[in-house]
């Protein structure tokens, strides 16, 4: 593992970049997120690709990658914002992991954005923030905005502020470092030459899926490709995060979790705070926390950031 880096937070003033390294970003959408953006006392600078389609689908992997490479590079930059959607597999072969490392700031972004947050992670120990994206501002929500002054503004030793109320699947108290994202993107992690986890270390695994993607046999197919690789060995909770948009996970879905939590002996939690809801809580990758099952809560053990 290597030595964790924290960004410095940001404030009004500051700069936030603005990639869409998985998706056609659509000019309408982000000029309201800057706005609003700008209404809160920010600088928004807009990566030069945004809105490039060179492929149609997508901008090139180049164009995509070159993005988030510039606005690491970028000293006025604080913060890369970025969205989910598709196509960022492959970028991490295309990152400037040495650059990255050298001007260590706030990348936050969640759902396909996993692969990028994830390989920086683990090839540079900087710490990334999954769970927000440039699009919570078209309509902005008071505990989204209150969990950004949390994670990016403040980061002290906290409790986890949540929304909702976590549903306990198996009770009992794990610690670790937090990992995770999105099913499809985490399992497809495994095997690549930029992911990588320390055999004498311990995790809390976050996953999150939504019906709208996965049903629950497309979820057990994701976790099962998780649970097969010998890192579940050092996973000592587990939470998932918001499935439906109706406050309850279904029954197949919490018998999947407890069957997990059983396997490995391990604190498992169901959340609506984190994923593709409507709550869109932080949870910074890299840092030590501490789940309990039982109550519902996870404590970071440590500062988020600086």
């Amino acid at each position: 593992m290597k030595e964790k880096i924290l960004p410095q937070r940001i404030k009004p003033g500051d700069t936030i970049g603005i990639a869409s390294p998985s998706s056609i970003a659509k000019p309408e959408s982000y000029e309201r997120t800057a706005f609003v953006l700008g209404k809160l006392g920010y600088r928004v600078k807009f990566a030069k690709n945004l809105f490039s389609d060179s492929w149609g689908f997508l901008a090139s992997d180049e164009d995509r990658a070159a993005d988030i490479n510039e606005l690491a590079a970028d000293p006025e930059v604080k913060m890369v914002f970025f969205g989910g959607g598709e196509g960022s597999p492959a970028l991490p072969p295309l990152l400037d992991y040495d650059t990255i490392k050298k001007n260590p700031k706030i990348y936050s972004s969640y759902s396909d954005g996993t692969t990028i947050l994830s390989a920086i992670t683990a090839m540079t120990g900087l710490v990334t923030y999954y769970g927000q994206t440039p699009g919570i501002f078209n309509d902005l929500r008071y505990y989204n905005y209150t969990q950004f002054c949390e994670n990016f503004m403040s980061g002290e030793h906290r409790l986890f502020d949540t929304d909702s109320g976590w549903q306990s699947i198996r009770a009992g108290v794990g610690e670790g470092v937090l990992i995770g994202g999105y099913s499809r993107n985490f399992a497809m992690m495994f095997g690549s030459p930029y992911f990588s986890f320390d055999p004498n270390a311990d995790y809390i695994l976050f996953i999150e899926d939504h019906e709208r993607f996965s049903k629950p046999d497309a979820v057990s197919e994701y976790l099962a490709a998780i649970w097969q690789h010998p890192f579940m060995r050092r996973v000592r909770g587990f939470i998932f995060g918001c499935y439906n948009n109706a406050g309850t996970p279904p029954e197949e879905l919490v018998a999947l979790l407890a069957l997990i939590g059983e396997r490995y002996g391990i604190p498992v939690a169901y959340t609506n705070d984190i994923g593709h809801g409507t709550r869109h809580g932080v949870l910074p990758m890299g840092c030590r926390v501490r789940l309990d099952g039982g109550a519902g809560t996870l404590e970071f053990l440590e500062r988020t950031i600086l």
